[in-house]
């Protein structure tokens, strides 16, 4: 409860915490507005795959055109301005850099730049669910090997959830559902870029305005964001997957610790992730939503302590047995300093994969032809369902990050789960590589091993030493 005297006492003392962004988009551009206003942080360059784009992440959040360096990184440190890039690598190597945020979005490229930031042994930002969602366990593992830490980004959704089941166990509480809210309905499964403006109630010219993607915003409507956080959360806090997917049951506030408490005869005794719908299936909107929230729910140990519960005013299931502990907002981009600051002064990740329990498969939103190339994610040919990692394994499905621009050699009926074998397999990569590395050590009950609590002071921030 610290972190800002002790960046107050690093400014004090002439020394800074340097950060390299790679990618220039709306997390990206949120990090930039409050990393250049606070103590003890500095802001190295940005690399994105338009300058535009990375310059743009600097004026258009309040600050000056005269941050912006365009003469490489080592001038920008010695003006105190921000380098910008088209190259990730350039500023990956740089010795300027402690502290790297992925954030392209890109599962591939971001696997891939992890690995690169393992190789120069910087720290990883991973703000790229979708890489973690794919490869996260193993890039943990990669990670630990190089004495530096892997982690989550704080205020994107996941990591406040660990956050707050971390809060639950050590205050001695049993977590029984995490998870977060959002806006869904069942038809959704099947949005695509062309139809999911209609859904937030925006016009095509609206959205071009606020430079907003459609890929992007559809991911997060037809359901693949919220599996791809959810297998986030269950890989770092050992949380059960539901085997089908999630509910996405409509619910308030009011309602989480009724709702989500352990049914008789289901589940592990794990606690499970889910995620809540702020509207009900007739479209009409959920008293008090958690639309962009999150919560956790939680087992009182006690009669006592269920008394305790009614006496301070939480909110709890019929019983009192069960209760919630819920924020209502998440602010992504501007609360990453926290991860950074934690990293860096702390030498802790704010969540981070220690097994592989949770996968992401991509399911068809139609018939799908042989022939026909996969667009990805957020895209027109699939949206992503959350599994345990077991029974992706076992029926060789096709994660959702990897279905994008690959062709299919199968048939695939709407709402089937796609395989594998019904895509010709890409060329080789380091990150498909290390994808099927991790599918056959979980096989062999290994799951890439259970990651200790890391102790990453091999590597000292540059910046702090």
């Amino acid at each position: 409860m610290n972190l800002h005297a002790k960046l107050r006492a690093l400014e004090t003392q002439g020394r800074s915490i340097r950060i390299g962004l790679v990618g220039a988009g709306k997390f990206g551009s949120m990090f930039v507005s409050q990393c250049l206003r606070t103590p003890g942080l500095q802001l190295v360059a940005i690399a994105d795959i338009s300058l535009a784009n990375a310059e743009a992440a600097i004026t258009v959040t309040g600050h000056p055109k005269e941050m912006i360096c365009r003469r490489g990184i080592e001038d920008a440190v010695r003006e105190e301005r921000v380098g910008v890039t088209e190259d990730p690598l350039d500023l990956i190597s740089s010795p300027f850099v402690d502290i790297v945020v992925e954030a392209t979005g890109d599962p591939v490229a971001g696997a891939m730049h992890a690995l690169e930031c393992f190789r120069f042994r910087k720290h990883v930002l991973m703000v790229n669910v979708e890489a973690d969602a794919l490869v996260g366990p193993a890039l943990a593992r990669e990670a630990e090997r190089a004495g530096v830490i892997y982690s989550l980004a704080y205020g994107d959704q996941p990591a406040l959830i660990c956050e707050m089941v971390d809060w639950a166990r050590t205050a001695g509480l049993n977590v029984v559902a995490a998870g977060k809210g959002t806006k869904h309905r069942l038809h959704y499964h099947a949005s695509t870029p062309e139809t999911v403006w209609d859904h937030y109630n925006l016009t095509p010219e609206q959205a071009r305005l606020g430079r907003l993607n459609p890929k992007m915003f559809n991911s997060f409507l037809d359901g693949t964001k919220s599996a791809l956080e959810m297998a986030a959360v269950a890989n770092a806090t050992g949380l059960d997957a539901p085997v089908d997917g999630l509910r996405f049951p409509a619910c308030g506030v009011e309602d989480l610790a009724e709702l989500l408490k352990p049914i008789a005869g289901e589940g592990g005794g794990a606690g499970r992730v889910e995620v809540v719908s702020s509207m009900f299936d007739d479209g009409s909107e959920v008293p008090r939503h958690l639309r962009w929230g999150v919560f956790t729910v939680f087992e009182a140990p006690s009669a006592y302590v269920a008394r305790c519960f009614s006496e301070y005013g939480l909110t709890t299931d019929a019983s009192g047995r069960f209760a919630c502990m819920y924020k209502p907002f998440h602010l992504i981009g501007l609360e990453l300093g926290i991860s950074v600051a934690s990293m860096a002064i702390r030498h802790e990740p704010t969540g981070a994969p220690t097994r592989f329990r949770a996968d992401v498969v991509a399911v068809a939103k139609r018939d799908l032809a042989v022939g026909e190339v996969l667009d990805g994610e957020g895209g027109f040919c699939v949206w992503g369902k959350l599994t345990t990692s077991a029974r992706s394994i076992e029926m060789g499905y096709l994660p959702v990050a990897l279905a994008s621009n690959v062709r299919l050699k199968s048939p695939v009926a709407q709402g089937s789960k796609l395989r594998w074998s019904d895509i010709e397999v890409p060329m080789r990569s380091p990150v498909i590589e290390l994808r099927q590395k991790m599918e056959r050590a979980s096989r062999a009950n290994e799951a890439c091993g259970e990651l200790p609590g890391a102790d990453v002071k091999a590597v000292s921030i540059g910046g702090i030493r």
